[in-house]
């Protein structure tokens, strides 16, 4: 990715060497396995999925000072840029709508750190916490996504950050709330599940709206690219994650889409640009 002329964020912080290690908790690494291909890309509440804390910051431990990334990391300088680039493509989103953005806190950490939504952890892969607006990563999580995932690339790595970012907007817009109070008069888990996968292929479409601006503005992509992100995105369909985990899929406890949806989804705000056509909620067919 060409991201030289990106300014980096001032909105990230570094908690890292605060937290536990991976394997804290009692989570082996077959728990760990199993729990990457459970939870990763949580948008909302990441803590439910492990059953790890309570959902309330009130019980979480205190923070390690945060701080900002040492001039010289150049994984944190890389994250730096891209979510500085999300700045920039969503502050001319809510402009063209006659709003304001709120820019979001990226959070570095290694192995759990407390966030407003419980005890974030290394197993959940990148989250987005709504309650405080910060996305939470550990940056080993990149080293899983290129040899466990096999979806190398800075595009796919962006990806990630800008799948996130993607729930924040969501946040800001107030769906995820609407979403949030349907799933809690759904009745049953299926369709609480069904409106999970419409927020999660939205936050994808929105990564996708993203990637199209930010190449339009700055010419940010290089040959091949767009394909790192597709890979990305095809890796971690549920359908995909559930037979590596089990040998089988089961499409009605889908709470991120197919990899077919997800890939779908992406290309459509990459290819479109345009946020109205990522209203996957008034989508008859995902």
């Amino acid at each position: 990715m060409r991201l030289d002329d990106e300014n980096e964020s001032s909105n990230v912080e570094d908690r890292r060497g605060g937290g536990g290690g991976i394997g804290r908790g009692g989570l082996g690494i077959g728990g760990l396995i199993l729990a990457l291909a459970a939870s990763y890309f949580l948008g909302i509440d990441p803590s439910v999925v492990l059953g790890l804390v309570s959902n309330t910051a009130s019980h979480a431990p205190q923070a390690t000072a945060a701080h900002k990334p040492p001039a010289n990391d150049e994984m944190a300088k890389f994250v730096a840029k891209v979510l500085g680039s999300t700045e920039t493509t969503w502050h001319a989103v809510f402009r063209e709508g006659g709003t304001t953005y709120q820019e979001p806190k990226l959070v570095l950490f290694t192995g759990s750190t407390p966030t407003a939504c419980g005890t974030g952890q290394t197993a959940m892969g990148p989250f987005y916490c709504p309650s405080d607006q910060k996305v939470y990563i550990d940056l080993a999580f990149y080293r899983d996504l290129k040899e466990r995932f096999h979806a190398p690339g800075e595009f796919a790595e962006a990806y990630v950050i800008a799948h996130e970012v993607g729930h924040h907007v969501q946040n800001l817009l107030g769906i995820s709330a609407k979403v949030h109070t349907a799933q809690q008069r759904a009745g049953n888990a299926a369709k609480a599940n069904a409106l999970s996968v419409r927020l999660e292929l939205q936050a994808d479409c929105f990564a996708g709206v993203w990637g199209n601006r930010a190449n339009n503005m700055k010419h940010i992509l290089l040959p091949g690219e767009i394909e790192q992100a597709l890979t990305a995105a095809s890796a971690i369909g549920d359908d995909r994650l559930q037979k590596q985990a089990r040998g089988y899929a089961v499409p009605e406890s889908f709470t991120h889409g197919s990899s077919e949806q997800r890939v779908r989804w992406f290309k459509r705000g990459m290819e479109s640009g345009d946020l109205r056509q990522c209203d996957t909620f008034k989508a008859a067919s995902l």
